[in-house]
């Protein structure tokens, strides 16, 4: 228990390190020491994980272990991983780590913008670790419940609407996945809410009719499921940086996690019956967000939009129920979490020195910032897919999976998804050449300083997981697989 409970635990000491801060200089000592510890935690786990997998352990969980939290209902605090939730354990430490750094000139109340950073990563670690169904909930509110002051105090533009829109719809979405793991748990007769028992007991068609829709929307609210998606583009463009990064990164991950690992997993007749539905869906999410962000004309729009499109094709590969097509959809997660975290870091960035997101007043900003301008041409690039970083593995595998669902409905779908790849070269390119070349627009941005050793330290700490992904996509495809194997096989049973 200790070994994966150390996740949840740092981030709480971190808090209390915070508490007793009485300057910036110990809050950032505090921030950094937490964050370094969590990354070499993540990789020590990665380690662990494949050592244990080496020597033969077949476990569809590993390093497990339960507490009794409220006996009347076995509710356990029950942690356990697979190569699902390591790779998002990994995601999340990195993204916490870049994100110290992106902040570290944090102004006002550093303190109190730090501690309740801390609680959101403290519930979305806890979130990855959980195998028992009402602790996975709790850790999903412990993530969400900070995001409304976090934007409403320190955020941008329309903070205070950005951040209330946001609340309210992913607390309905909330309501709609309790409202899914009570139905789960009393309509399988359960008598303990695991994931692993669960899984074994058989849930009536009927009740699953319910209470799929129920529980794949509730996650897909947060998985930017279109049309639920509208608080998305508002509440990263106010944001503030690090906020958006995890945000972006790491939280909207939860969706679809839990959409791939609660719905699908639990519920697969209903999976099967109502998949079209979303498949309809996602496809026109995936299609919408691209020709959404074309359309932008500030920069954190843009990226939030593009999020959607992303995002979309994630759910979008889980309803294909392929091996392949969830595999990708697991590295689309990966990937779109490192790249979407550099861009709104790398945006942060450049705000904060030409006081603009507008494309329209930038220009030739390559010959002013080449550091920034550089990692910005990467994440693009990553962006659209090209071969070498990791966006390109991981949509080539998704739509190489959904096109092995052989009947004209999926494939027509498919190609249709595939159509977002042209229109994310378009929005991409023409904004790097207006923003990055040309002329430079406004003479104040020739004497704009280029990347502090804090932004340096936050922009490599990403674009190395991003070429690293890219380069040797077949490492992590190997830990992933072996987790999406059960899901899809009680996918195949029940079909």
């Amino acid at each position: 228990m200790i070994r994966l409970s150390i996740f949840v635990a740092i981030p709480l000491l971190m808090m209390l390190g915070l508490w007793a801060a009485r300057n910036m200089k110990q809050i950032r000592a505090v921030m950094v020491t937490g964050a370094s510890l969590l990354l070499a935690h993540a990789i020590y786990i990665v380690f662990a994980y494949l050592s244990e997998r080496a020597a033969g352990n077949t476990a569809e969980m590993l390093f497990t272990a339960s507490h009794v939290w409220y006996e009347s209902l076995n509710i356990h605090y029950a942690v356990g991983v697979d190569g699902i939730s390591v790779v998002m354990l990994l995601l999340s430490a990195i993204i916490v780590f870049t994100g110290v750094f992106a902040s570290w000139r944090m102004n006002p109340l550093p303190k109190e913008f730090f501690l309740w950073f801390c609680l959101l990563s403290s519930g979305v670690f806890g979130f990855f670790i959980s195998v028992d169904l009402f602790t996975m909930f709790l850790f999903y509110e412990v993530a969400l419940i900070p995001m409304y002051l976090l934007i409403g105090v320190w955020g941008s533009g329309r903070k205070e609407y950005s951040a209330m829109k946001l609340t309210l719809m992913l607390m309905g979405g909330s309501a709609f996945i309790l409202m899914g793991i009570l139905g789960i748990y009393f309509g399988a007769g359960a008598t303990s809410m695991n994931l692993m028992d669960l899984a074994k007991l058989s849930i009536p068609v009927e009740l699953q009719r319910i209470f799929f829709p129920m529980t794949f929307v509730g996650f897909g609210v947060l998985g930017a499921l279109f049309p639920f998606h509208t608080w998305s583009p508002d509440g990263h463009a106010s944001a503030p940086t690090a906020v958006s990064m995890l945000h972006a990164g790491v939280l909207m991950k939860l969706g679809g996690y839990g959409c791939f690992r609660v719905a699908m997993y639990l519920m697969p007749e209903a999976a099967h019956e109502q998949a079209w539905i979303f498949l309809v869906l996602t496809a026109t999410g995936v299609v919408y967000g691209a020709f959404a962000a074309i359309v932008q004309k500030d920069l954190k729009y843009i990226n939030a939009y593009s999020s959607v499109s992303h995002c979309s094709l994630v759910l979008f590969a889980i309803l294909m129920m392929t091996k392949t097509s969830s595999t990708g959809a697991i590295l689309q997660m990966l990937s779109h979490g490192l790249m979407t975290a550099l861009f709104f870091a790398l945006i942060g960035m450049i705000y904060g020195r030409t006081h603009t997101r507008d494309i329209r007043e930038m220009g030739g900003l390559m010959k002013v910032m080449p550091f920034l301008a550089v990692a910005y041409v990467i994440a693009g690039l990553a962006n659209l897919g090209l071969p070498g970083l990791s966006g390109f593995i991981a949509e080539m595998t998704i739509f190489v999976g959904a096109f092995e669902v052989n009947d004209v409905f999926h494939r027509t779908l498919t190609i249709i998804a595939t159509t977002s790849i042209v229109i994310t070269a378009v929005y991409i390119l023409r904004l790097v050449g207006k923003m990055l070349y040309g002329k430079v627009q406004d003479e104040h941005h020739l004497n704009l300083p280029d990347a502090t050793w804090d932004e340096r330290v936050a922009v490599i700490g990403l674009v190395l997981p991003i070429a690293g992904l890219g380069l040797f996509p077949l490492i992590f495809s190997n830990i992933i697989q072996h987790s999406v194997i059960p899901v899809i096989a009680q996918l195949v049973t029940h079909y």
